[in-house]
């Protein structure tokens, strides 16, 4: 046991002023769930394929849906998102975070007027592409500004973009779910319509909010981050807390700034950030590894497939997005107080391979049979809780503290359109797969992402460090030690040390009121 200085661990309530402010730019988020929400169930509904489908007496809905159209409306959205996310690194190095998300409100409104008001589907090509294009700064600068939490508290902000995907996704499938009945274009222009949500309401927010304070560090802009800094974290933290953190940042930030002149996306193939690239690339992955594309996009669509009826489809729709939404509360709390980053995803991994593995055996035994279909409802439940709880909840925390704060804008951006080329390809496939008129696997499709959910484990148990109430600055350190991944937990990290002696200095006693004690590894 030793004694070691730290940045007093605060609770939620005390740190309200920041989640309230981490939580309205994590509403970005909420776009996301809303529109898989409308177009998975829209391509169930007959109000929509009567427009945009053709006439089929043997589908249960009556109608079917080019097969095509059915990926493009899906790929052209995720091509837009990879696009914009890619750039997002150099556009956040010229102009910052808060002016990404104000531009892809902007993009988001526009896209929303050219899918409503036409019946063209070039237009509606055109409208998903520039969506895309929104969704790829809203998702990447929302997860970015997680930066701005508290160490301790990181993982339950960050996990805020499940909380909000999940909300998206009951509104728009409760939406959905009251229109499904309507024959006329209203039945699909109304769900298109709960689009203007988010740019309506994350634009005034961004008003309140701060920019980040270690961006306004990087920049040189010391005083502007300083109040920044304040405005976070309120009276959550005394003054020698605040000081320390503070000193921390600024000493962090300057070693990085020692270590490396540049930044530029070559950097992140470079030296330790190597390390720190491929393993959010491989974590930032693994969400498609899970196979939560495919559940979260065709959901409704392969329950009909499946058997189930459009009512009952739309029903268990609803029900799967309110348990995920319960499942992402459960997460949080585990990642809070019970689990660390490893332990959530491993336990993820397993929980839902079962349930990939169960739906796909089931129709393979039973094909055709009541018992097989209800399968494929209850395996498809597991697996929505199970991914929200872990692998959806913890991948963007752990994703983004895996990298250093002079790349995290480059590195999560190309991360963040690795994961939407992934999405894209499984967008694209997919339908092959389950569509009657292709290979009609049906839900013995789940076959590989059960094979796949185990390529995450492995991944998972053998690669991904703890990085459970690390400050980004002491992550940094590790990172530049070479640290093991299994002595990531454990090992002592010297920069809140020196950032102590620097308060102490400045603000006698503070060094007793501000040491712990703990079990560590010596460096």
């Amino acid at each position: 046991m030793a004694a070691v200085a730290k940045i007093p661990e605060t609770t939620l309530w005390a740190n309200r002023k920041c989640l309230l402010i981490c939580a309205i730019v994590a509403i970005a988020n909420m776009q996301y769930g809303l529109d898989s929400a409308a177009i998975g169930s829209l391509q169930a509904m007959p109000g929509f394929l009567e427009v945009f489908g053709y006439k089929d007496p043997s589908q249960p809905a009556g109608y079917a849906i080019d097969g095509t159209f059915q990926r493009l409306i899906g790929s052209l959205l995720t091509l837009g998102a990879f696009v914009s996310s890619l750039v997002a690194g150099a556009f956040a190095h010229f102009f910052g975070r808060k002016v990404a998300l104000w531009l892809a409100c902007v993009l988001n409104a526009v896209a929303c007027i050219i899918q409503i008001s036409t019946t063209d589907k070039v237009a509606v090509y055109i409208g998903r592409l520039v969506l895309g294009l929104a969704n790829g700064f809203l998702v990447t600068f929302s997860n970015i500004y997680a930066e701005a939490a508290p160490a301790h508290l990181r993982a339950v902000m960050v996990a805020l973009f499940s909380e909000w995907v999940n909300i998206g996704s009951i509104i728009g499938a409760s939406v959905t779910n009251a229109t499904k009945d309507r024959l006329d274009k209203a039945s699909y222009q109304i769900p298109l319509g709960t689009l203007f949500i988010v740019p309506t309401f994350l634009a005034l927010g961004l008003l309140f909010v701060p920019e980040s304070p270690r961006y306004l560090l990087y920049k040189g802009r010391i005083e502007s981050a300083r109040q920044s800094l304040k405005k976070l974290r309120g009276n959550s933290l005394s003054p020698e807390g605040f000081e320390l953190e503070w000193v921390e940042m600024m000493k962090g930030i300057e070693e990085e700034k020692h270590a490396a002149q540049t930044i530029g996306p070559l950097d992140m193939f470079k030296g330790t950030e190597l390390r720190r690239t491929l393993l959010c690339y491989g974590i930032i992955a693994t969400q498609t590894g899970a196979g939560s594309w495919f559940i979260i996009s065709y959901s409704t669509y392969f329950m009909i497939v499946a058997g189930l009826s459009v009512n009952d489809a739309f029903k268990f729709s609803v029900m799967n997005t309110c348990l995920g939404f319960v499942g992402v509360n459960v997460g949080m709390y585990l990642m809070r107080h019970v689990m660390g980053r490893r332990t959530v995803l491993m336990t993820g991994a397993v929980a839902q391979g079962c349930a990939m593995l169960g739906m796909a055996v089931s129709a393979t035994v039973a094909y055709g049979t009541v018992s097989a279909r209800n399968c494929v409802i209850a395996f498809t439940a597991l697996y929505q809780f199970s991914y929200n709880a872990f692998v959806g909840d913890a991948t963007y925390p752990t994703a983004t503290e895996m990298v250093s704060t002079r790349l995290r804008s480059w590195t999560v951006g190309s991360a963040i359109s690795l994961g939407y080329f992934l999405a894209w390809l499984t967008g694209f496939c997919s339908p092959y797969f389950i569509n009657p008129e292709d290979l009609n696997w049906g839900a013995k499709y789940a076959y590989i992402w059960a094979a796949s959910n185990l390529c995450c484990l492995v991944f998972f148990y053998l690669c991904v460090p703890e990085t459970k109430g690390r400050t980004l600055e002491e992550i940094d350190e590790l990172f530049a030690n070479r640290v093991a991944v299994r002595k990531f937990k454990t090992f002592k990290t010297t920069i809140v040390a020196e950032a102590l002696k620097a308060v102490e200095s400045s603000i006698p006693g503070s060094e007793k009121k501000l040491t712990a004690t703990e079990h560590i590894d010596e460096a």
